[in-house]
């Protein structure tokens, strides 16, 4: 059985070409996404106590985010570069959570869901990081991490499918997928992941 679906958008060559243009900014942003992937987690812990199935994965998936946050971090320590003050709002997240639907388990599954897709796309985004790379330090870890985030777009859908029928998971991955490949068309490019 296959845990995700394939994005229904690539990623456009601007993306990659803003992202080099300044690195030190798209570093600044990844520590905020890893971070706020990390507590995502933790936050689905808080909120849906009794779904015990999903917890062993979900405290392996919070730990392995800080554990990226915090090797992005040493990252942007060996630059000279601090965390921003304020995190900014991710205008990519913002419009997927527009379409949550507002039924109590309908918004659940929308959570997994979307939690799937981003983890998708930013696996995408790690690969074409990895692949533009000189360095050859920052070449393997984004790699490592393109791996990794593959893995989590799977462990959300594969959570999904503890709670909901096979065909109604799908059928809301397919759609989110196509909502979400609008929402990157419609995006500028910016020096963060999203």
């Amino acid at each position: 059985m296959k845990l995700s679906i394939d994005l229904k958008v690539a990623t456009k060559p601007g993306w990659i070409k803003a992202v080099l243009s300044d690195f030190d900014a798209f570093l600044i942003d990844h520590a905020d996404c890893e971070r706020k992937a990390s507590s995502s987690a933790m936050s689905f812990i808080a909120k849906y106590p009794n779904r015990v199935e999903m917890i062993p994965d979900l405290i392996e998936t919070a730990i392995e985010e800080l554990e990226h946050f915090e090797s992005v971090y040493k990252l942007l320590e060996k630059r000279g570069v601090q965390l921003a003050q304020k995190m900014p709002e991710d205008p990519y997240i913002k419009q997927l959570m527009k379409n949550m639907r507002p039924n109590v388990e309908d918004r659940f599954m929308d959570r997994l869901l979307i939690a799937s897709v981003v983890e998708t796309r930013g696996a995408e985004r790690f690969k074409i990081v990895a692949d533009n790379m000189e360095d050859e330090e920052l070449k393997d870890f984004y790699k490592m991490l393109w791996i990794s985030e593959a893995k989590h777009g799977h462990i959300f859908a594969k959570m999904a499918l503890n709670y909901f029928p096979e065909d109604a998971v799908y059928e809301r991955l397919h759609w989110w997928m196509e909502k979400e490949g609008e929402i990157v068309d419609s995006l500028p490019f910016r020096s963060a992941l999203h």
